[in-house]
């Protein structure tokens, strides 16, 4: 007791020079003879006052005095120190006063003490609030802090709100059952009218977060609601919040059922709910209806983008990413399907349109169905799914290779100048660096077709200082890896061997297996080329792989895992998912190639392939069977013989014809047929002549010293007014220019503020990566609901600020900023 005593009376002495002590119960006297505080001189009031106050006003006006009166204060009027007292402090010896003093707070808060006496019998309570507690406090200030310590929040109503609600999702409700024995929770209930409007005649947390979510959804839908602004700002920036969202997910999701929002929403159209994201239900609602109006055509693919688009800001975004995808990529297959004119003059001019233009219904076929997989949703997506299979394969990969295939049929040689031979590739690429003394690096990944190559120079090109080239080459025929890798390989002379293995000969010597090709490139550089597996080389550290490069001028590296996945019947159903795999890979290599001191790389394949993601019916079959003296090799899609009988429905081919040395006869079933063979896939397919088979990539890729990549400008739009009369504000940004590979999008955060820094509207994320040369396509309105803070702003001037992310870090700086003046009138409060 003696300590705790003296520790409060430090306290008050700190802040004034003589202090009062009445033992009304005249039970410390012995405490008070034991007490010596440095610096202070005890005195005992008795019957002494004037004497005392000459001397403590007068001869000793700088000394600290204890003035000890053993016996209750007495009344006012016979208080003859009472002004002395009423200028210095009083210490009291009662609990409340003790607590106070431990508080540095004056006995004017008494009444907290006594009013909440559950809340401070917490030795941690009393402590956490001393932490929080300033000097400027006033009662509403230290109970909204009381608040914030059973909370176990910040002392802000929205932060103290927060947990609650966190609370209550978990079904617990320890914080608030100790609101209500601290005598808090009226307190708390006159805070939520203040600040959200809130009022029942049975307030709680249950019955608030069931008005909140009503209220909200009634704004954006235009129906009646009872909350203000200032709640909708509360639900956006908690949805928002990462620590929060697992509460959030879970009260929506009640809430969505008390309220009925799933027969609400069948009532709407879903172009009224999308811009809001309180329930996850609305996202199931537009997707349901995206879905359908695809199917039956009645919205263009421009509008279904814009609408992905601004669901990507959506909380639920995330768990519905693929689903949005995946209808954003059918709408723009059928768009482009549309537009495409599938005829051609010539094998030459086939792969040049291939390679313009039709390659990008394969990938975004590709990406239509990689999506619809990773959702899991088959069954919402089966509608589209099956127009778009059907479409893909109907209304183009077969047409447009019914097309292509008389060109095929006519073809004397396999060439389609000026479109270079897949054999020419290293006379063509490789060897004119080598005689400028260039180191030169060729990385060959199996069955990356040229629509996957096209998606990989996206990728390369948004790399800071990286450059990249695409053009189109012709595979050999038949389109198998064998043919492909050694084609790939200095050659003179390439023959098909005359068994039964589809083993390729270079200069009459095999280039099955890595330790071949090896010597291949060891007769045509000798001591300075070599070869190495992709997986290899992701093993060697820094100074290992530097070594190899160090060592040769020439390193071809070789990565498999489309055609891995393909052709194998189990897993044929992967290979979206190994393209995606693959792109990510290759993204690895060619960073640490550089990063380990290269400079030239090429990427290219051995053949591309044919896959639909259909059942492949009896139609899909050649309708004959090879047959003919010799048949030493046969696949889904080409047979390897001698004295084959010709079929209608193959293309026959003397190795002359396809650039090959030798007597060994080719036959290709025409179009994208498929030959039976028992115990392989159907689906995934190459060894043909298809355009998707053929085509392949040459990726050149570079890097600069410098940097070559910027972001968009984004610009405020400045209306007709820059006056904010009421509690919105909608305020146009325009992006200065289409987002490329190397003009990159931008992500701000926008927010208005007053001029000491203080937020005073909800705070959008916003991206602008508009791709449009569209001006018009690249404005965007973004609408501001503003809080009841805004309105001590009135009069004065506020900013609208764009802030951006430093890079790495929590940290944001001012993008640009547009200056209004807050000028709302007390009308504008009403909802009228």
């Amino acid at each position: 007791m003696e300590s705790r005593i003296s520790q409060a009376l430090a306290k008050l002495f700190e802040r004034h020079r003589i202090v009062f002590w009445y033992d009304s119960k005249q039970e410390l006297w012995e405490e008070y003879e034991a007490l010596s505080i440095k610096g202070v001189e005890k005195l005992e009031i008795t019957n002494n006052e004037f004497g005392l106050k000459y001397r403590i006003l007068r001869q000793e006006p700088k000394q600290k005095f204890l003035l000890y009166k053993k016996g209750a204060q007495p009344e006012d009027l016979q208080n003859w120190l009472l002004d002395v007292q009423l200028a210095q402090g009083e210490f009291r010896t009662d609990q409340a006063a003790i607590w106070l003093a431990e508080l540095e707070l004056g006995l004017e808060f008494s009444d907290i003490i006594e009013n909440h006496i559950e809340f401070f019998r917490s030795g941690k309570r009393r402590e956490a609030l001393k932490k929080l507690l300033t000097k400027s406090d006033g009662a509403p200030i230290i109970r909204q802090k009381m608040l914030a310590v059973c909370a176990g929040s910040e002392p802000r109503t929205d932060s103290i709100l927060e947990n609650l609600l966190a609370e209550h999702a978990d079904k617990r409700e320890e914080k608030i059952k100790l609101i209500g024995r601290c005598n808090l929770d009226a307190f708390l209930w006159e805070q939520m009218t203040r600040y959200y409007g809130y009022s029942s005649n049975e307030p709680g947390i249950r019955d608030f977060v069931i008005e909140l979510f009503k209220s909200c959804y009634a704004m954006g839908t235009q129906g009646k609601y009872n909350l203000t602004g200032d709640a909708l700002v509360f639900l956006k920036r908690w949805k928002d919040s990462r620590q929060y969202e697992a509460s959030f997910e879970a009260l929506s999701a009640d809430c969505s059922e008390i309220l009925s929002i799933e027969q609400d929403l069948e009532k709407r159209g879903f172009r009224d709910v999308l811009e809001l994201d309180y329930f996850q239900l609305i996202d199931r609602k537009i997707i349901s209806n995206l879905v359908r109006e695809i199917v039956s055509r009645t919205v263009s693919s421009t509008d279904i983008s814009s609408w992905v688009r601004q669901r990507r800001q959506s909380h639920w975004y995330q768990e519905f990413q693929h689903l949005y995808e995946a209808i954003d990529h059918a709408a723009q297959f059928i768009n482009t399907l549309e537009e495409s004119n599938l005829t051609m003059d010539s094998l030459a001019d086939g792969i040049q349109r291939y390679s313009n233009h039709w390659f990008k219904l394969d990938q975004l076929y590709r990406k239509f169905t990689y999506h619809v997989r990773c959702s899991g949703q088959a069954s919402l997506m089966g509608a589209l799914s099956d127009q778009i299979e059907n479409l893909y394969s109907n209304n183009y990969l077969m047409k447009v290779n019914d097309r292509w295939q008389p060109f095929v049929d006519n073809a004397k040689s396999w060439d389609a100048s000026p479109v270079p031979l897949q054999k020419q590739f290293f006379e063509r690429w490789v060897k004119p660096l080598i005689g400028k003394g260039k180191k030169v690096h060729v990385l060959i990944s199996d069955a990356f077709r040229y629509e996957i190559g096209d998606e990989l120079l996206s990728l390369i090109r948004k790399e800071d200082r990286y450059e990249a080239t695409l053009e189109p080459a012709l595979s050999m025929l038949p389109s198998f890896t064998q043919l492909g890798m050694a084609a790939l390989l200095p050659n003179k002379e390439l023959s098909l061997a005359d068994n039964d293995t589809g083993t390729v000969l270079v200069n009459g010597q095999s280039s099955q297996g890595i330790t071949n090709r090896i010597k291949i490139l060891d007769q045509a550089i000798p001591k300075r080329a070599t070869a190495i597996k992709a997986e290899e080389l992701m093993t060697l550290n820094k100074d290992e792989s530097r070594a190899l490069i160090k060592d040769h001028d020439v390193i071809y590296i070789y990565h498999n895992r489309i055609d891995a996945t393909g052709d194998k019947r189990e897993s044929e159903d992967r290979v979206f998912e190994a393209v995606d795999e693959t792109l990510n890979d290759l993204i690895r290599l060619i960073k640490k190639l550089f990063g380990d001191g290269i400079s030239n790389l090429f990427i290219t394949s051995d053949h591309g392939f044919i896959y639909q993601n259909r059942a492949i019916d009896e139609s899909d079959f050649a309708t004959g069977e090879p047959n003919g003296e010799q048949v030493f090799y046969r696949d889904r899609r080409f047979v390897l013989g001698k004295g084959l009988n010709e079929v209608a429905s193959l293309r026959k081919f003397q190795s002359s014809e396809l650039g090959l040395v030798g007597d060994i006869e080719v036959q290709i079933p025409k179009s994208i047929n498929r030959l039976r063979l028992k115990g392989s896939g159907s689906r995934f397919v190459h060894g043909g002549a298809a355009l998707q088979e053929v085509v392949i990539p040459i990726v050149k890729i570079s890097k600069k010293r410098q940097s070559d990549t910027s972001k968009v400008e984004v610009d405020i739009l400045r209306g007709a007014s820059s006056t904010i009369t009421s509690g919105q504000l909608a305020v146009g940004m325009y992006q200065a220019q289409p987002a490329t590979e190397k003009v990159q999008p931008r992500t701000l955060q926008a927010g208005i503020y007053t001029l000491s820094e203080e937020l005073i509207s909800d705070s959008q994320d916003l991206t602008f990566d508009f791709a449009s040369e569209n001006p018009r396509d690249r404005e965007v309105m973004v609408r501001f609901v503003l809080t009841r803070k805004a309105d001590e702003a009135n009069n004065q001037e506020v900013i609208l600020k764009l802030l951006e992310k430093e890079t790495g870090t929590s940290h944001y700086k001012e993008y640009k900023s547009l200056r209004y003046v807050m000028r709302r009138s007390f009308t504008s409060d009403f909802d009228f």
